[in-house]
């Protein structure tokens, strides 16, 4: 297996794994294998994008998660909520409701993270000014995007605008609010309120960073679920108990959603494109200069942005309806002049914006073969004569996705050619292998119970 670089909230449970290959099958970096009939992820190429936790109906694949009582370890309790969370329940049930239930849970104070969307994009527009020579500038709001061009397409991570998303910014004023307000900053626990494995992963190994100033995270489904049996047992007469809060603005609200930043950016140009294969298929077309004349990719892993995130727990479509709801009756009292909370951290932009640069975002290609350069073209020829004797038939049996897969997997060292079933009858119509060692083979790859070998 190769060496681990990456944090990964997704994890395989290999007592429930019954080696489907679903999830090999899909996932858009080829970072799973099976081996001994159970499924295995080479960690440099997980960008924790989701996609086997969705297609897995075995449930073997889960992400990892901050224990929720792990906030009351801080006297200052602060839920760090993104608009999708909101948008899982009903018009009527008003905001102010759900974060009064969040502090009856344990919480102290609720930041929208979207409030520190104007600085965001104040910050990007003022990056692109000064970085035209870089062009398409690639957002930095989705970490799994990040992830795929740090893995998959390292020749333009210098494409990445290299801002903080709106959760570290927001992390960074609540912190410094309450700060002034005298709590100390040991005392103070923010959590992060997460639709999706991949920004779990950016808080547990942010990118440029050592450590991230979010304290933890929480799943999503699982708060939803903790929120929505609450108010259920209120019930509909319950009074709502006064909770200090600041409403999000329409542009804040929708900012999550596919179109989001691209509406609020300044480029003559741009393109808003969702789900990790779409996002894929335009890169390599990016990467191969073959799009010219875009100043700006708002580019998101899931399918209707963060609305799609494999921890929101209600339909995309329906969350994102919800959301653009929402976002009218916020611009419609934007209109009478009512005050949000984008309003209020812009006083402290100057302060923000100073410490929202990433410093280095670097490239970890997961094609680097070796770090010798020599070795590594020997190595690439190799590949490219063991591409030539398999079949390219995809078809899986050797544990690899594909058959280009598998040829470099031998030449890593991580698979053999008599791993390829095609191979394998061939050696054997030759007499070079016997039918014993090709059942051994194929159990190594897809384990002794799917091939009736139990004692």
């Amino acid at each position: 297996m190769e060496k681990n670089t990456f944090y990964h909230a997704l994890q395989i449970d290999e007592d429930k794994c019954i080696g489907c290959s679903h999830c090999m099958k899909i996932c858009p970096t080829e970072a799973i294998r099976l081996r001994n009939g159970k499924a295995q992820i080479y960690e440099n190429r997980c960008i924790d994008c989701g996609k086997c936790y969705k297609v897995c109906f075995a449930k073997a694949i889960y992400l990892k998660q901050d224990d929720f009582d792990s906030i009351f370890d801080y006297k200052c309790r602060v839920a760090l909520v993104p608009a999708v969370f909101l948008g899982q329940f009903s018009n009527d049930i008003r905001p102010s409701r759900i974060y009064a239930v969040l502090k009856e849970l344990g919480f102290h104070y609720v930041f929208e993270i979207e409030s520190a969307v104007s600085i965001y994009a104040y910050l990007k527009n003022q990056y692109a000014r000064d970085h035209s020579d870089d062009y398409p500038l690639i957002s930095a709001f989705c970490p799994a995007i990040v992830r795929l061009i740090q893995v998959k397409f390292p020749s333009l991570v210098n494409n990445i605008i290299p801002v903080k998303p709106p959760v570290d910014i927001t992390a960074m004023y609540a912190r410094k609010l309450l700060e002034e307000q005298g709590c100390n900053s040991d005392d103070i626990g923010l959590f992060y309120i997460t639709p999706c494995a991949a920004k779990i992963a950016a808080v547990k190994s942010p990118v440029g960073e050592d450590r991230s100033i979010i304290n933890g995270v929480i799943n999503m489904d699982v708060l939803y679920n903790r929120v929505y049996k609450k108010i259920k047992e209120q019930g509909r007469d319950y009074i709502v108990p006064q909770f200090s809060k600041a409403r999000l603005s329409s542009d804040a609200i929708l900012s999550s959603l596919t179109n989001g930043e691209r509406r609020l950016c300044m480029a003559k140009r741009s393109l808003s494109i969702d789900e990790i294969d779409n996002v894929t298929e335009f890169l390599e077309k990016v990467e191969n200069d073959e799009i010219e004349g875009i100043e700006f990719l708002e580019l998101r892993a899931c399918d209707q942005s963060c609305a799609g995130g494999v921890l929101v727990c209600e339909n995309r479509f329906l969350v994102s309806e919800c959301m653009y709801a929402r976002a009218r009756k916020v611009a419609e009292r934007e209109r009478n002049g009512e005050t949000t909370r984008d309003l209020e951290i812009n006083k402290e932009r100057d302060y923000l914006a100073a410490n929202s640069i990433v410093v280095d975002i670097k490239p970890r290609s997961m094609m680097v073969l070796d770090k010798d350069i020599s070795k590594a073209l020997e190595k690439m020829e190799r590949i490219r004569e063991i591409k030539n004797l398999l079949p390219q038939t995809d078809c899986c049996f050797c544990g690899a996705p594909t058959c280009d897969a598998l040829a470099e997997d031998i030449v890593r060292e991580n698979a053999q050619l008599t791993d390829c079933i095609f191979v394998q009858r061939n050696l054997e119509s030759l007499k070079n292998i016997n039918t014993s060692e090709s059942l051994d083979i194929m159990k190594r790859i897809w384990g002794e119970e799917k091939l009736g070998m139990r004692e």
